[in-house]
């Protein structure tokens, strides 16, 4: 695991160690840099496989291969293995980051379909003179980028391109725009003018300042798998299974988190199936009594008990948050108000443990959101089905599933679960705000993604947004940014893209089943977890941000949204924010999401742009 940047062009030793400086957290362990012929490439390294001769950047024998990367090869022994059969020598030990370039020299570009890991990669190929840069096929690992005179630069995070003189911090408003109503910037945009990342699954081949970008995989929801409910369930399980086989490779110890949910369970009874030994394991905990909470400790300690798990409880209270805001909107470097809790689990994590395995993905892939329990009474409510059996769980709820239709086709109905939609966000904006984004549809970017997805499913439809949206922009990006500001390796067994796939070719019908999230997965680790874990409802790591934010935290509320401080961009209208914190702090309204997503809004534009 790594922190990378670099640029093409000609050579700033200066700008390429500030670059890669600013990426410590990412890789406290060592540094490399190298200068080859029109190309500069830096990298700051966490050291997990091949601790000792890992190093980077790696080359081929010849040495006109040459790359740095960020992430894990989780098959890299499989691979080596081959590779060397095949006549490639090998400099390092058993260095997973080796085989990126060896694989390269034999395949091309279709190397990328060979790996079975989470990965940011770029590649200088001197014989062509180009650079490629990659990501992985589901976006757990970011990859920024900008053109700059004379070639590209790219970086891990966006604090590293803001390194650069070359890159400017002036504000993209259309991506403040889209924030607004997902809270998270959508790729392939950033919070900055100047500035892109790869989508998941996406490629981009720069030769001088000239950039191709292509997607080499996506997932197809396609509906193909032939299977019973049994057949499948049976799948899902060994597929998961050899997944947390491939990621428990380490040469260093890991740990995992434990929510007391299905998800991170699973992961942590697969690990000790396997024979992981001395499991540590993590969740988060609350002085605050708040609902539910109490009910994540009280199964995580059940399901750490019954595996013997090394268990800790990291206690968060609302004290905690304010002087914790600035590192949180720093380790993003753009507009974020999705789930930060990852920032302060990690915290403890980093204790005992660089790498953790976490249960991310699932409720991405089998079914679990708002989006996802309306997808299929939504369709069926749509098409003037009012039978109560098709609606559950919605049956007692109608006048919801009337209100979403009325509003238009798929893409608007999607857009009805937005934080803000894109109406209601214009009646907050200034003139000079409506004029930087006119034009910007938030819905319609939703429709462009609805248009690509094959599948007639309703659920899988949703879900195919959420994986292609959702997933990498928000999901992973708080995953990764916040693991990373600690120094941590985070490991999704639930995103091998084989399984992936192979769920993805089943019906929705198996995934949501009379109003159960995650029917097939629950019923592909029934045996692995208590029967009241199974049955309980979703909560997951949540900190209850609302509930702070409407009581200790109204103080330091009201000061940030405050007129003057609001005045530094001149993006909204003073008094319709002033409407907002009323209406919510007298009990008229619960605005609570949408304060805190002005509230991170404001202090990244404070700490990035003003």
């Amino acid at each position: 695991m790594c922190g990378i940047a670099g640029f093409t062009g000609p050579h700033n030793r200066t700008a390429l160690e500030l670059m890669t400086e600013c990426l410590r957290h990412r890789g406290p362990d060592s540094a490399g840099y190298w200068e080859g012929s029109d190309v500069s490439l830096g990298m700051r390294r966490l050291a997990i496989i091949d601790v000792e001769t890992g190093q980077q950047p790696v080359f081929n024998e010849d040495g006109t291969i040459a790359v740095v990367f960020n992430g894990e090869i989780y098959n890299y022994i499989e691979l080596r293995e081959a590779l060397q059969r095949a006549g490639h020598r090998f400099s390092t030990d058993h260095s997973d980051t080796e085989v990126l370039v060896h694989l390269y020299e034999d395949h091309g570009l279709a190397f990328l379909h060979q790996l079975n890991g989470m990965f940011a990669i770029a590649l200088w190929d001197a014989r062509r003179r180009q650079l490629v840069l990659a990501r992985d096929r589901l976006g757990i690992k970011p990859l920024y980028f900008a053109r700059i005179p004379g070639g590209v630069a790219f970086g891990s995070e966006p604090k590293a391109l803001l390194k650069h003189p070359a890159i400017s911090r002036a504000p993209n408003f259309a991506a403040i725009h889209h924030y607004l109503s997902l809270k998270n910037v959508p790729a392939p945009m950033s919070a900055f003018r100047d500035m892109e990342q790869l989508r998941s699954g996406e490629l981009a081949i720069c030769s001088g300042s000239q950039i191709e970008r292509r997607r080499w995989w996506s997932v197809e929801f396609d509906q193909c798998a032939d299977l019973d409910e049994s057949e499948a369930a049976d799948q899902i399980r060994a597929l998961l299974e050899d997944s947390v086989r491939l990621q428990m490779r380490s040469d260093v110890p890991f740990g995992a988190y434990l929510s007391g949910g299905v998800d991170s369970s699973s992961v942590v009874a697969l690990l000790a199936k396997l024979g992981a030994g001395d499991i540590k394991t993590f969740t988060l905990v609350y002085d605050d009594n708040f609902p539910n909470k109490e009910e994540d400790r009280h199964f995580a300690r059940a399901v750490a008990k019954h595996y013997g798990t090394e268990h800790h409880e990291h206690r968060v209270t609302f004290a905690d948050l304010p002087e914790k805001l600035d590192h949180v909107v720093r380790s993003f470097d753009e507009p974020f108000s999705g789930v930060i809790s990852t920032y302060f689990i990690t915290q403890s994590i980093s204790r005992h443990v660089k790498v953790a395995l976490s249960g991310d993905g699932a409720d991405e892939m089998f079914g679990s959101y708002l989006a996802h329990r309306l997808a299929a009474p939504l369709a069926a409510y749509a098409a003037g089905c009012n039978d109560p059996a098709a609606l559950v769980p919605f049956e007692n709820d109608v006048p919801r599933l009337a209100a979403l239709v009325a509003r238009g086709d798929e893409a608007a109905r999607r857009a009805g679960l937005f934080l803000l939609d894109d109406a209601e966000k214009y009646e907050l904006y200034s003139p000079k705000m409506r004029e930087a984004v006119d034009g910007c549809a938030t819905e319609e970017l939703t429709r462009g993604v609805l248009e690509r997805c094959r599948s007639s499913d309703a659920l899988n439809r949703a879900l195919f947004v959420d994986l292609e949206t959702l997933l990498p922009d928000q999901v992973l990006a708080f995953v990764d940014r916040l693991s990373m500001a600690h120094s941590v390796e985070v490991r999704p067994p639930f995103l091998d893209h084989r399984l992936v796939q192979f769920v993805a070719d089943l019906p929705g019908s198996i995934k949501i089943r009379g109003g159960r999230v995650k029917h097939i997965l629950k019923e592909a680790v029934s045996d692995l977890l208590p029967a009241e874990l199974l049955a309980r409802p979703k909560e997951g790591f949540i900190m209850p941000v609302n509930e702070w934010l409407i009581g200790n935290l109204k103080d330091y509320v009201q000061a940030t949204l405050a007129p003057q401080r609001l005045a530094t961009h001149g993006l909204f209208r003073a008094g319709a924010i002033e409407q907002m914190l009323e209406a919510h702090y007298s009990g008229t309204a619960n605005c609570g999401n949408q304060i805190w997503n002005l509230l991170m809004l404001q202090l990244w534009w404070e700490a990035y742009v003003a």
